[in-house]
């Protein structure tokens, strides 16, 4: 899968390859030197630390619902906010709900493709 040339395509193309539980596509939305705060409050970043932290969510067979609430780009960097509501298993089998605002911040490659950058799926909550 190739990142989108728009910005605006990102949360869509996160939304599918989540949803496909895909591993190597949600990845290829993701900058060579992403950084993520993940829901537990952890900072990651780098590939083998994002390739973990996206195969277990997906282990846990999650469904996600994307509503992008704006995206503010300049040449080569977007602010994207999105809603998102997912599904997933708990670590107990119970199907659980999550849900949140995203403050992403996603930059432009040399190739004229935008992958995320840095990812916030908890915004500004605690």
């Amino acid at each position: 899968m190739t990142a989108p040339t728009d910005p605006t395509a990102l949360p869509s193309a996160f939304q599918d390859a989540l949803n496909a539980r895909d591993v190597d596509r949600v990845l290829a939305l993701y900058s060579q030197n992403a950084t993520m705060r993940t829901v537990t409050g952890k900072v990651i970043s780098g590939y083998a630390a994002l390739r973990e932290e996206v195969e277990q969510t997906i282990a846990a067979a999650p469904h996600i619902s994307n509503t992008t609430r704006h995206i503010i780009a300049t040449d080569d960097t977007a602010l994207v906010i999105v809603d998102w509501a997912m599904e997933l298993n708990a670590p107990d089998g119970e199907r659980v709900t999550a849900s949140g605002t995203t403050a992403n911040v996603a930059s432009r490659g040399l190739d004229g493709t935008w992958r995320f950058a840095v990812l916030n799926p908890t915004g500004t909550a605690s």
